[in-house]
């Protein structure tokens, strides 16, 4: 089951997870109040489903909400999601093959806008 998890850290913050079963898909960086996590949440619930991708390797650009797609220093693929304001909201782990990584958008893009919010303190 894909579900969010909003996570409190150990200096009190708060970081998004998207898990499919107990594998972490994307996860975002550390928000100072639980409120922004939900925000960030709702906002990836919202924009996530049609955004769309630009794959760096390929030197391709793009604005607004978009998937990035891009090389990690290992050779590796990762991806990252970005808001209309280009910070970056989410990312992923890196991925051996770019296919992998357009897997995890595509299940991303179909299944974050239904999935449940799990708060774990």
């Amino acid at each position: 089951m894909h579900k969010f998890k909003i996570l409190k850290t150990e200096k009190g913050e708060f970081r998004v997870q998207f898990v499919y079963n107990a594998e972490v898909m994307v996860w975002s960086e550390n928000y100072a109040s639980k409120a922004s996590a939900k925000n960030c949440v709702e906002s990836l619930k919202k924009n996530v489903p049609s955004a769309a991708v630009v794959d760096l390797t390929k030197e391709e650009t793009g604005s607004g909400y978009r998937f990035e797609i891009d090389a990690a220093k290992n050779g590796e693929t990762f991806i990252r999601f970005r808001a209309a304001n280009s910070e970056i909201m989410v990312r992923s782990e890196t991925y051996k093959s770019k296919s992998s990584a357009r897997n995890c958008i595509e299940s991303l893009q179909k299944r974050v806008a239904e999935a449940p919010v799990e708060e774990v303190e």
